[in-house]
């Protein structure tokens, strides 16, 4: 007999960035969950049904019981609100403010020149056949280091993580693009100059969630 379905279903790649993040904040609440792989860049093209799930075709997806919701900074907050666990989101407003700003500047500055322009390009385009952009990778370092340096700004001084001791949703956010970009040559040595960033990428590794949740990029790291 087939074991039942599990209430959370999470659709998305274990590669991708933004399924990571999502699967994070599973992990940190300790919510029971399926991985759902959805392959949206292969030749077909994205999955009819997937566009059933997401009208924009973007991964991850979660589905919980009959509950269905896109977008990864609002499937983070509501696994934040709806199960039980540590919190992942400060007590005070102001807090709050920061770490939802955060979560903004990296979706907005911090994601593309990172992942896209250095790591796609210096990890995953040889893997796939293609020699690396080496202009992409160029024109993506002024803009990986304003980022780093805003993100350090934004950090509060003398704490193990970004907000505090304890992880919240801007850690998750962070976690998965910045390690991408420490798998390579350029963002190793950037992070040399971003001393309080490097620290915490060395702390965030080592959580068990992270542990659980690593790509084959981390699994086959030289």
């Amino acid at each position: 007999m087939p074991a039942p379905e599990l209430p959370v279903q999470l659709y998305g790649l274990e590669r991708s960035v933004y399924t990571r993040i999502a699967r994070l904040a599973l992990e940190e609440k300790g919510v029971p969950y399926a991985l759902q792989e959805v392959e949206i860049f292969g030749p077909a093209g994205v999955p009819a049904e997937h566009v059933v799930r997401h009208p924009f075709g973007r991964i991850p997806v979660l589905r919980h019981g009959g509950f269905m919701l896109y977008e990864t900074a609002s499937i983070t907050r509501y696994v934040d609100e709806a199960f039980d666990g540590p919190p992942l989101q400060p007590a005070t407003p102001g807090e709050r403010a920061r770490m939802n700003q955060i979560v903004g500047l990296l979706d907005a500055y911090a994601y593309r020149p990172l992942v896209w322009g250095v790591f796609v390009e210096r990890i995953s385009a040889p893997r796939s056949g293609r020699a690396p952009d080496e202009a992409r990778i160029a024109d993506a370092l002024p803009s990986c280091e304003r980022a780093l340096a805003a993100l350090t700004a934004l950090t509060t001084p003398d704490q193990p993580l970004l907000l505090g001791p304890s992880p919240t949703l801007a850690d998750l956010h962070l976690f998965p693009m910045l390690r991408y970009f420490a798998l390579t040559p350029d963002g190793r040595a950037m992070l040399a100059r971003f001393t309080r960033l490097d620290e915490w990428l060395k702390r965030m590794d080592l959580r068990p969630s992270v542990e659980g949740t690593r790509s084959v990029y981390e699994r086959t790291e030289a």
